[in-house]
């Protein structure tokens, strides 16, 4: 028997998990997967990324040799005007069945969508009634009021949450909700876990080394030393969708799961304003940890879906408000 040499193995670069990597086709993102609730509530939030800043509090954990000593925890800033209520729509399994708006719509939404001045919302509201032995979802159409956080921006953003709770008890929610605002407490307090969608900040288009993290070749390669040193073989001849190549980099919509909310604040004043963003005049969430995009974009944050340790309700003793990133 002869000596058999170990195989060389290392692990691929660039993760195949998100392909392909393409731009995000608008600069907000979607839920497409939602935990269901028995409690009859608001099943995420969207509000605008501030900044960052830290917090001291006592760490609660027992299986730390830290416990119960006071630390300081990097959060991000998330500023948290109310939304409004456009309408709701009723979903089965495969589709949307129909959908009520409310009769009369905010001004600034015609910036977004062609809005209908003839709207009969009794009438919607008696053909979906119709609807709800089919319907299995509830779905609130929510729009966000920028003029409101006060960052240079007239046109709202429009997107869809949906409501805990049986149907029926949706439904109701729903109609009540209609026409009116909503805040951060309707679907979450102080101590949650959540997942938070974003778009990932845009590095336009790169080369295969800092996109994929290739090895530069030697200083004899020929033509270029920042490229992947094969395509693949010469037959069969097509290129493998696994080869790192160049292309769009960032601006990619991305979840990252299970942050807890460090508090919910009615008013946070940082001295001079937070860089690139101004003073927070809404409410505003502070997540433990970072979030991915860039400053001014909307941050839509969901229950969490994966499993998780129940964490208990953070302990925060103080909120840095110097003037910093």
């Amino acid at each position: 028997m002869g000596h058999q040499i170990g195989k060389r193995h290392r692990p691929r670069r660039g993760s195949l998990q998100f392909a392909p990597r393409k731009r995000a086709k608008r600069a907000y993102p979607r839920l497409n997967q939602v935990k269901n609730s028995k409690e009859v509530k608001l099943l995420g939030f969207a509000g605008y990324k501030a900044g960052m800043t830290h917090v001291m509090g006592v760490e609660q954990r027992k299986q730390v040799k830290w416990s119960g000593t006071e630390l300081s925890t990097p959060v991000t800033i998330i500023e948290v005007p109310p939304v409004k209520v456009a309408g709701f729509r009723l979903y089965n399994s495969e589709n949307s069945l129909t959908e009520v708006w409310a009769d009369k719509p905010v001004k600034e939404l015609s910036r977004k969508i062609k809005v209908s001045k003839k709207q009969v919302t009794a009438d919607q509201l008696k053909k979906a009634e119709a609807f709800l032995e089919k319907t299995v979802e509830v779905r609130l159409i929510l729009h966000t009021q920028p003029k409101l956080a006060k960052i240079g921006k007239k046109k709202p953003e429009i997107f869809e949450i949906a409501v805990g709770g049986s149907v029926s008890e949706a439904f109701n929610y729903a109609k009540e909700k209609l026409g009116k605002e909503l805040r951060v407490e309707d679907a979450f307090s102080s101590g949650d876990v959540v997942d938070v969608a974003a778009i990932t900040k845009g590095k336009g288009f790169t080369g295969s080394v800092k996109r994929f993290g290739v090895k530069l070749l030697s200083r004899k390669s020929e033509k270029l030393k920042r490229k992947a040193g094969s395509l693949g073989p010469w037959s069969p001849a097509k290129v493998n969708f696994r080869t790192p190549q160049f292309g769009q980099m960032g601006y990619h919509s991305r979840v990252e799961y299970n942050k807890q909310i460090f508090s919910i604040n009615d008013s946070l004043k940082i001295q001079g304003g937070l860089v690139g963003y101004g003073d927070v005049n809404n409410q505003c969430v502070l997540l433990k940890g970072s979030v991915p995009g860039s400053k001014k974009r909307l941050i839509i944050l969901r229950p969490a879906i994966r499993n998780h340790k129940k964490l208990q309700k953070p302990i925060v003793n103080l909120i840095s408000v110097r003037s910093q990133q």
